[in-house]
């Protein structure tokens, strides 16, 4: 273990991108395990089978998988901390970050991933599997743009398919305006990737893929493009320094 780290996808990884693995492979090899052991979260999903099959399907030759299950009576693991908290990797999926925040608060998961971030195990996700890490997030899962409050691991907001779904960059830009906490937006197939709070890097399973960094400031917002590395080119992740 290295470390408190997290990659939130913009969207992307197996569920999104067929045949494009590089997302994936990236978060894996922060493990700096050969075999690493992944959990995969479908909660926001509500455990869809589909998904969950998806994900084995996709990791059964290149880690040791699991999964586990909020909505099932078979959980698919004994003890839900234990199991968590004995992973190198949990990969959280998409849907909606309502749903999973409640769900998580409701069964004692948002503290047990707490735990899992200061024991050094790779947190990552995509779409509500990045929303729910930070403090603030802005949806689009149900419709409208709706501000929620995420775990808070990570003190900015944050929002995601910022180049695919138009809506939720005036939503986020209104709501920055209206004192959301400064933060990230991230379009399908980029990632952030922070080491400890600080954002130490992001990366991209496509080459236009970009995210940016979002504030307001005297009544206007300013938005900055972050520089990119698409992982094609080395999928390696560049030394980095100590986190915090």
């Amino acid at each position: 273990m290295t470390g408190r780290q997290i990659v939130a996808f913009g969207g992307g990884g197996f569920s999104m991108e067929s045949g494009n693995p590089l997302l994936d492979d990236f978060a894996l090899s922060l493990t700096g395990e050969e075999e690493p052991r992944v959990c995969f979260m479908a909660t926001a999903s509500g455990d869809a089978d589909h998904y969950i099959v998806r994900f084995y399907n996709a990791f059964r030759e290149r880690s040791k998988p699991s999964h586990v299950s909020l909505f099932r009576r078979e959980r698919g693991v004994g003890d839900l901390r234990e199991h968590l908290l004995s992973q190198d990797l949990i990969y959280v999926g998409g849907g909606s970050v309502i749903s999973l925040l409640g769900t998580w608060r409701a069964h004692g998961i948002d503290e047990i991933m707490r735990e899992a971030w200061e024991a050094g195990i790779v947190l990552c996700g995509l779409s509500a599997g990045s929303l729910c890490w930070f403090a603030e997030a802005l949806t689009g899962f149900h419709g409208g743009c709706d501000r929620v409050e995420g775990l808070g691991l990570l003190p900015f907001s944050n929002t995601v398919h910022y180049d695919a779904e138009p809506a939720r960059r005036s939503a986020f830009r209104h709501e920055l305006l209206e004192g959301m906490l400064p933060g990230y937006a991230a379009e399908d197939g980029a990632a952030l990737h922070f080491c400890g709070v600080e954002l130490a890097q992001v990366v991209a399973s496509r080459p236009n893929a970009r995210a940016y960094r979002l504030s307001a400031a005297e009544g206007r917002v300013v938005e900055t493009r972050l520089a990119t590395r698409y992982l094609d080119c080395d999928a390696i992740p560049l030394p980095l320094p100590a986190a915090a």
